[in-house]
């Protein structure tokens, strides 16, 4: 599924409310995110991210706080997709390994893990081209709107 089907999805699900939102948001858009991959059943989406020279911190990693911008920039739109509009209350990261630029870019996998009434909790992986883990990513969100139709 290409980026302009999952527009299309979002505009069925959001319906005319969709111009009170920016899609893709310009942070995605600045990260150079693409999408690989949405599966609505498992509710999974998946997004690979360029590692640029600006994203490095001192060390010549790329800054923790991207890694997890990376994260954030697959977990929002996925929970877009699945269910009703909600917001991010906290995420937490832990961090495997350095990401190096010589990897070039990262894939990050979220996936909805529950639903609880109106709490929502995402996981997602980050790893290199080849699989190995570099982060995981844990979210809670809080859906905001219950008169939407419930996904």
């Amino acid at each position: 599924m290409d980026m302009s089907s999952i527009m299309e999805l979002l505009h069925q699900k959001l319906g005319n409310k969709i111009g009170d939102f920016l899609l893709p948001p310009p942070v995605f858009d600045f990260m150079g995110g693409e999408l690989l991959e949405f599966d609505k059943q498992s509710a999974c989406l998946k997004i690979r991210f360029p590692i640029l020279d600006g994203y490095l911190n001192p060390y010549g990693v790329m800054q923790g706080g991207l890694v997890a911008a990376a994260a954030d920039n697959t977990l929002g739109p996925l929970s877009m997709l699945v269910a009703p509009p909600n917001v991010t209350r906290n995420l937490n990261m832990k961090y495997s390994r350095p990401v190096t630029p010589d990897l070039k870019f990262i894939i990050v996998e979220a996936k909805l893990k529950a639903r609880d009434g109106r709490w929502l909790t995402f996981t997602a992986e980050i790893r290199d081209q080849v699989g190995h883990l570099l982060a995981r990513a844990q979210a809670l969100h809080w859906i905001i709107d219950l008169g939407e139709e419930q996904a």
